[in-house]
């Protein structure tokens, strides 16, 4: 399918004038903190709204059902926003970008990717939320078939099918932007999305009941796609022309229907590890779905936070790859591997030493008893042993995926073989054998272990796809050092590790809560720091210096080559090609 038939070939422009080096590591880390901030608005917001859903509702038939419902959303947020609309229209902008570059003259490229795009895809989404909701009494049967009463689960699911289309819309809206290398508005969108969820939960919730946060999700849902529309049009006018027709047969990017559904597909069954804790989890005592969702909403904050490095550097992976630089993709690709471990570690230890207390302080009031606190903090530290695989499944799908974008140049000369469409369903694969493994798991261990058989799933199953990911990208053509990165990854789970068990000690040691919490957390950071420096981890150095002062040059451990630098390391400079631009 043709998406442009009005870019003209041009012939290659006269080399570019010399310009300054571009310091790609202070843009990278003005993104990174600008992305940082505001997510971790987004996540505080995140917590506050399942906070006052433990406190409202407590953990019981009502909220299971809602949760069910809230599968609806939780699914077409990574589908539509976080992953597959990302693996699509990030390569897709980026190579349009890279057009304008190569071709000053002519209609811009990127407003034809929007012209042909944007309205096909607001008429799919339109259908697919009609669809929901007309289907919602089979969608909540296949989900839970266990629910005692499924009408509140039906009448929710209805109400959060309307997310379906302003989430697309967002999620395109924020994949142009972030191509554009505009981080703050996309960043911003989960403010908007639990604000929305709160200010209606707390007006409606006495009325309304659960119903209440059904509705507050359609409403953050549209202020999402708000948020971003005003960002998207300025940077549409900052381009050249209108798009305008010319001779037939001229084109600059050509559309790729078919690689759209590896994409889709990989979404959908990583997602599917949820349909199958909910599924199991419908015939588990009531509370049990309860257990299994606040554990996860407090297990994904340290996993988010790892992969806000790749969404920050993912562009300059697409843009690497649409330039076919696979050596700068390949040591990108070894950085935020090494980068993204090193956050998740540090959280997968705080959490497994300091479960019970953050769950107390967090959640231990009104609806929610001394019980329900100790059942979920069981089920996060068990959820926490598949952190890791998660944030780095997250990291190698994405240049996966941009090795054959949806969207590529029409004067490709790389034919489209089959052995590479083929090859495209390969992270689809990975999940699907990791999703036998969850499977597998939950049906031997949830009725002797309840709640904490279906975690130890979901860890056993994500674990496994993300070693045949690792495998997968060299079959890709993104050859990583293998030694470096596995070592890289070995002293990092070392510190991890030790850091944990400190930590666990110190967390029993103290009470109340709050002053647990304190011990616990400290410990782990400060037995995290020093035992990757000694172990030689470099992404822990530069912040292990900066933290010990003038005491720093005593734990200067080996300098290992992890395939990522240290944070503190000489800037190297990121996202420019050979001749500068």
């Amino acid at each position: 399918m043709t998406i442009s038939q009005d870019l003209l070939p041009a012939p290659p422009p006269p080399p570019a004038p010399p310009r300054p080096a571009v310091d790609g590591t202070s843009f990278l880390a003005k993104a990174f903190g600008i992305t940082a901030v505001l997510s971790a608005a987004g996540s505080a917001l995140g917590l506050l709204r399942d906070l006052l859903l433990a406190r409202f509702f407590g953990a019981d038939e009502g909220t299971d059902a809602f949760l069910v419902a809230w599968t609806v959303p939780e699914t077409a947020a990574p589908l539509l926003i976080e992953d597959a609309m990302a693996f699509l229209m990030v390569p897709a902008f980026s190579l349009a970008l890279v057009l304008r570059e190569e071709r000053p003259e002519g209609p811009d490229p990127v407003r034809q990717l929007t012209v042909d795009t944007l309205p096909w895809l607001l008429a799919v989404l339109c259908a697919l939320s009609g669809a929901t909701m007309l289907w919602a009494p089979e969608v909540v049967h296949t989900l839970a078939p266990g629910l005692g009463d499924p009408s509140l689960a039906i009448t929710c699911t209805r109400i959060t099918a309307v997310t379906v289309l302003p989430f697309g819309v967002a999620g395109y809206l924020g994949a142009a932007l972030r191509a554009h290398h505009r981080f703050t508005a996309p960043a911003a969108i989960y403010v908007a999305y639990n604000l929305g969820i709160l200010a209606v939960l707390t007006a409606c919730h006495l009325v309304l009941g659960v119903r209440a946060a059904a509705l507050g999700v359609a409403f953050g849902s549209l202020l999402m796609a708000g948020v971003l529309a005003g960002p998207f049009v300025r940077a549409l006018r900052g381009g050249r022309g209108a798009p305008r027709r010319t001779a037939a047969g001229r084109r600059g990017l050509l559309l790729s229907p078919l690689a759209l559904l590896p994409m889709a597909a990989f979404t959908l069954t990583r997602q599917s590890q949820v349909f199958i804790e909910r599924y199991l989890g419908s015939t588990l005592p009531a509370g049990t779905i309860s257990h299994l969702n606040y554990a996860a909403k407090v297990s994904q904050l340290a996993m988010t936070t790892a992969i806000l490095i790749c969404t920050v550097t993912f562009p300059l992976v697409a843009r690497a790859l649409a330039a076919g630089d696979l050596d700068a993709a390949r040591d990108r690709v070894e950085k935020d591997l090494g980068q993204a471990a090193a956050v998740v570690l540090a959280g997968t230890a705080f959490l497994i030493a300091c479960a019970p207390a953050v769950v107390s302080l967090l959640f231990q009031r009104g609806a929610f008893d001394a019980a329900d606190t100790a059942a979920t903090a069981q089920v996060i530290q068990v959820y926490s042993f598949g952190l890791l695989a998660q944030a780095l499944t997250g990291v190698m799908v994405r240049p996966f995926f941009s090795m054959r974008p949806a969207v590529r140049r029409a004067d490709d000369p790389r034919p489209d073989e089959a052995g590479r469409r083929l090859l495209d369903w390969y992270p689809v694969a990975a999940m699907a054998v990791g999703l036998v493994v969850t499977t597998a798991v939950g049906l031997l261990t949830s009725h002797r272990f309840g709640a904490l058989g279906l975690a130890a799933g979901n860890a056993a199953g994500i674990t496994t796809a993300a070693v045949l990911l690792l495998r997968g990208l060299a079959l890709r053509g993104i050859a990583l050092r293998m030694p470096q990165v596995l070592g890289g990854q070995a002293r990092l789970l070392l510190a991890a590790a030790g850091a944990a068990a400190v930590g666990g000690c110190a967390a029993r040691a103290v009470r109340p809560a709050p002053l647990s919490l304190a011990a616990g957390g400290a410990s782990v950071l400060v037995v995290y720091l020093l035992l990757g420096v000694l172990l030689g981890a470099r992404e822990l150095r530069g912040p292990a210096e900066r933290a010990l002062g003038p005491g720093r040059a005593l734990l200067r451990g080996p300098r290992a080559v992890t395939g990522g630098p240290a944070m503190g390391d000489d800037p190297l400079e990121e996202g420019t090609m050979p001749d500068g631009r």
